[in-house]
């Protein structure tokens, strides 16, 4: 397997490419600022990272559905499905590779590496043993990736040289990114969770490309959209070495979402404010901290309020109870457990898949 510097930059300066590049680049960049003007981005994060975790998890058949994985969030010692719990498991490694990011300026092996550790919670690190194979529906192998413990060492160490030295080579970090995704999935390092690791390093190379501030962005909605011609394209750089279509298929895939992305942005930050004015206006208790609190999570419950806002248990009760007489939120019980439903961002994350 030949390092992407290999790659000759020239063959990407095709007139589709670049047409593709140019309105790729300029939704990226809408999605940026729009991003950007909600107050709180820690409500961007969390409600755009379990949606993530959601679509991501499901290219690897682990499905959940909205209200298991919702509830398992709000309230995890009371609603026990493994599939949710491993779909959270993946927006807790997405925000640890973002902190290191964001602390680091660098996305490294050893970056990649504990993402992956958090994500499938152990410390297997790189492949070891052979006989790792990636095989067809059909249980034919139709790739099998570097076998040598060493070499996926090697090669690990130069995949990050090209993530990180800028100037290694002179292409879009668009078109990078592409690269990047198809050497890492190619690479195939660690025992599992390559999939998640590798779509969750896209949105990361992003921010550190400062194309985002946040990570916002994530491919993986489509991909589920179109996972015949994502595994084939993967397949067919490495058999007919058609990176121009691959690339292609990347820059779309960046348009797609981005756009898709805009549109659910617009429609929180819709409802945040329709819900500040209107909680402003009608109840005393209203405070940004409320608002931030109760978009968080799709579903919320009084620990969180009281938590956020430095209330009694009892007072965070009574806003909250406030809240679902004005039909803010929807109250459900199950057991003893009570939890709160955002009723404007759900309907939001259930519009969009």
């Amino acid at each position: 397997m030949k390092p992407l510097e290999s790659l000759d930059p020239a063959q990407f300066d095709t007139a589709p490419i670049l047409k593709r590049l140019a309105s790729s680049s300029r939704r990226l960049a809408e999605l940026k600022g729009l991003a950007a003007s909600i107050p709180n981005q820690g409500i961007l994060i969390n409600t755009l990272g379990l949606q993530e975790a959601k679509d991501s998890s499901e290219i690897e058949n682990i499905v959940t559905t909205h209200d298991e994985l919702f509830k398992d969030d709000v309230h995890p010692e009371a609603f026990a499905n493994p599939a949710a719990k491993e779909v959270l498991r993946y927006r807790q490694a997405l925000r640890h590779g973002f902190d290191l990011v964001q602390t680091s300026g660098l996305l490294t092996a050893n970056h990649i590496v504990g993402i992956q550790a958090e994500l499938e919670r152990n410390n297997a690190g790189f492949r070891k043993l052979p006989g790792t194979a990636l095989k067809d529906g059909a249980g034919h192998t139709v790739y099998t990736p570097p076998q040598d413990p060493a070499q996926i060492v090697v090669l690990m160490n130069e995949l990050e040289r090209f993530i990180n030295d800028s100037a290694l080579y002179s292409a879009d970090p668009l078109i990078k990114m592409a690269l990047i995704h198809h050497q890492f999935e190619s690479i195939h390092p660690f025992y599992d969770g390559n999939g998640r690791t590798g779509r969750i390093m896209n949105v990361l190379y992003l921010v550190k490309e400062g194309l985002l501030n946040i990570p916002v962005l994530y491919l993986s909605s489509h991909i589920v959209q179109t996972k015949r011609d994502y595994y084939r394209l993967l397949q067919a750089v490495r058999t007919e070495d058609t990176w121009e279509e691959w690339v292609l298929y990347m820059l779309q895939a960046v348009e797609v979402t981005a756009q898709q992305t805009i549109e659910t942005v617009q429609a929180i930050k819709a409802a945040l404010f329709d819900y500040k004015h209107r909680i402003r206006d009608g109840y005393k208790f209203y405070s940004q901290d409320l608002i931030n609190s109760v978009f968080l999570h799709p579903y919320t419950k009084i620990d969180f309020i009281q938590r956020d806002l430095k209330v009694s248990r009892l007072t965070a009760a009574k806003y909250l109870d406030a809240l679902v007489q004005g039909g803010f939120v929807r109250k459900q019980k199950v057991g003893r457990t009570n939890y709160y439903i955002n009723v404007a961002l759900n309907k939001i994350l259930l519009a969009k898949g």
